[in-house]
């Protein structure tokens, strides 16, 4: 009989977690009545949106890139991202004395991009419809020598995400559901590994954008599936194929994925700066718009949400939650 090893297991966030310590921030979770009330569940909110680079990308960039040799280190990373993963390898760079190169897509939103090129980060552009950037991102790594860190795809980046749910069960206790962004999975795979890992009856559920349901309609096919790239204000979840590692991972453990529209997700981001006095990003706010709308079904009495981000600037927070739409 073989068995196959998982990419990630609960050991290795946890040992993300020791590494991750006095150098990740160690995010709030945020309670409100209101939130129950419209929910019919105990809402345990993981605030990603404090963490350093203003989302939870910081934890599996650094847990990945603290591991490299030396040698490796002293010659740089290299990344692809529409903007968190972006800004996440180009912190963790800096902290760690190196240099980083990130292939980000034309269109990606210019806060993004400022803040990526603020900690230091070389740019490197593409068209996100018609451009690969793995393909890219690969091809600059082998020509320079750089150490290339995906934004998912890979061991230390989901035992790192992992931590974020690893800290939400510490904090608040064991959970009876979880709720999590899924773009590329590894948010959702080292969440759903700590979680299954620590309380095995826990119900996972990924959200995806309606435009980008890649993740939805390969657990369904029980395959991964290809979409066009997804035209989506979530601009962190518009991806066309889930990761092959993470999604090895989420066929596993993943209970169930639920689309909300791009509307949805703006009412949330409304509710959540109106009402919790937080700012949340599209992708960070795809969870709450689940539970705002009931499309996460009827909910078990305790549920923990992971607020993956808040990178927004204010202008465009504005176009998206003022009085028109876009």
């Amino acid at each position: 009989m073989t068995t196959t090893t998982p990419p990630v297991t609960l050991d290795d966030v946890r040992d993300a977690a020791a590494r991750l310590k006095g150098v990740a921030h160690r995010t709030p979770v945020l309670r409100s009545r209101t939130l129950d009330a419209l929910a019919g569940a105990e809402i345990f909110l993981k605030c990603e949106n404090f963490q350093r680079v203003g989302a939870f990308k910081f934890r599996g960039a650094y847990n990945a890139a603290s591991r490299l040799a030396p040698e490796q280190l002293s010659r740089g990373i290299a990344a692809y991202s529409s903007g968190n993963h972006a800004q996440a390898v180009a912190l963790a760079a800096r902290e760690l004395g190196t240099t980083a190169v990130i292939v980000m897509p034309e269109d990606a939103p210019p806060s993004k991009r400022a803040a990526t090129a603020g900690y230091g980060a070389e740019i490197v552009t593409y068209d996100r419809y018609t451009g690969d950037r793995v393909a890219i991102a690969e091809a600059l790594a082998a020509e320079r020598g750089l150490a290339l860190i995906p934004p998912y795809e890979h061991p230390h980046v989901m035992a790192g995400q992992g931590t974020a749910a690893l800290e939400l069960l510490e904090e608040a206790g064991e959970l009876d559901a979880l709720l999590t962004p899924v773009g590329g999975g590894g948010l959702m795979a080292g969440s759903a590994t700590a979680a299954k890992g620590l309380h095995p009856g826990i119900r996972t559920i990924g959200v995806e954008p309606e435009a980008g349901d890649d993740t939805k309609r390969s657990l369904e096919a029980g395959r991964r599936i290809s979409i066009p790239v997804p035209r989506t204000i979530a601009d962190g979840q518009a991806l066309h194929t889930p990761g092959e590692l993470t999604f090895s991972v989420n066929r596993r453990l993943l209970d169930d994925v639920v689309l909300v529209t791009d509307d949805e997700i703006r009412d949330a981001m409304r509710f959540a700066f109106e009402r919790l006095k937080i700012v949340v990003e599209p992708s960070g706010a795809t969870p709450l718009a689940a539970l705002l709308t009931g499309r996460a079904g009827t909910l078990p009495r305790r549920v923990g949400v992971i607020i993956s981000g808040g990178n927004i600037d204010a202008g465009r927070f504005a176009e998206l939650c003022g009085s028109g739409t876009p």
